[in-house]
């Protein structure tokens, strides 16, 4: 492979706000919910960069495959690894992708393929684009792109800030999780924050049924959370984290009181050691990562007497999409009436309707 731009590439990022920002000539794009991938072609050799630098290349044959058959023959393109199923993207169905397996990767390309979405262009031919101004590269992109067919696909894009709000509060319904602002004469800068990222924020009182241990000791390293299904099952969401060292602590302390006998009668108690359920629904305490085998997901129980606020972005299915962030205990809630009931859930919208805005969005 020689390209003007080689990978390894970090890409550039985005400082997270809490509203759509509407500085003039502002350019917005929704905010794709899948793996962050920069494509490298060079004729027949095509590798898929991740986020952190490790190649995907191994895990998506199929979009391997879309890049040769769609993507000019030497380019460097960022986008997004997405699978769409039905009439939304479906995050899990990636997770099950980073397999060891070569024969289970290849059953997964053919039951949940999945598809490229472009909004960058950091290389063209012989000429690295990074120091070009974005709106320039979102023309270039169009022109390199023009006429590509599923699954590759090119994201919307608009300048009007009213579109950017009203795709921010239709496409979560699709699995989008927000939209990015960039202005027009950003260059592309790798690992720097220099986008805007809009997601949805919310709040929820959870059950806290056990915790983890830090890496670095024994301190606390995230509280396991749980909301009561329709059958009255205390359900696992996912986990609140990223507390201050000190905070973590304080933690033991805090939660000392409720690890006495807490194994007994405990709703988890039968996922003490269990694995990833095939479908990946119903993830419990003590499974695998699906990123790091080697990494420690024991947990310790507690009695389901706690009760925390956390603030959280979106869904997976039954369970938190990203890490929680504790925002303070909550006493005077009874367990039992954490319930999902009062999660809000998006209305549902046509991810073809989406997919189809790269189409018809015209030139910024």
């Amino acid at each position: 492979m020689d390209l003007p731009v080689m990978p390894p590439v970090k890409p550039m990022l985005a400082k997270a706000a809490t509203k759509v920002p509407t500085a003039e000539g502002m350019l917005y794009e929704p905010k794709w919910d899948g793996f962050r991938c920069i494509v490298f072609r060079d004729g027949d050799e095509v590798e898929l960069g991740s986020r952190n630098e490790r190649p995907l290349t191994r895990y998506f044959p199929e979009v391997v495959a879309a890049v040769k058959a769609h993507l000019p023959a030497r380019c460097v393109v960022d986008g997004e690894i997405v699978v769409p199923q039905g009439d939304r993207l479906h995050f899990e169905s990636l997770l099950q992708r980073i397999h060891p397996a070569e024969s289970r990767i290849n059953l997964l390309a053919e039951q949940t393929p999945a598809s490229f979405v472009a909004f960058d262009l950091l290389a063209l031919g012989d000429e690295s684009l990074l120091e070009v101004p974005f709106a320039e590269r979102r023309t270039r992109l169009e022109t390199a792109l023009d006429g590509i067919r599923p699954p590759v696909y090119l994201t919307g894009i608009t300048r009007e800030p009213e579109t950017a709000q009203r795709w921010f509060q239709t496409f979560e319904g699709a699995g989008l999780d927000g939209v990015v602002a960039k202005a027009p004469d950003l260059p592309y800068g790798p690992d720097q924050r220099l986008m805007t990222k809009v997601k949805h924020v919310r709040t929820a009182d959870c059950v806290v049924a056990g915790f983890r241990w830090h890496k670095s000791g024994p301190i606390v390293g995230s509280l396991l959370l749980g909301l009561y299904n329709d059958a009255g099952d205390l359900q696992h969401i996912g986990v609140a984290a990223s507390f201050p060292m000190a905070r973590r602590a304080e933690l033991v302390e805090e939660l000392e009181p409720y690890r006495a006998e807490a194994l007994d009668g405990h709703p988890w108690q039968e996922w003490a050691n269990a694995q990833v359920q095939q479908n990946g629904e119903n993830r419990m305490p003590g499974a695998v990562s699906r990123w790091n085998a080697k990494k420690d997901l024991s947990w310790v129980p507690l009695r389901p007497q706690l009760v925390v606020e956390i603030k959280y972005d979106q869904l997976e299915g039954r369970r938190l999409r990203h890490t929680g962030q504790f925002l303070r205990w909550r006493p005077d809630r009874d367990p039992l009436s954490c319930t999902y009931d009062q999660l809000e859930v998006p209305v549902r919208y046509d991810l073809a309707e989406v997919l189809e805005t790269g189409e018809r969005s015209g030139r910024p």
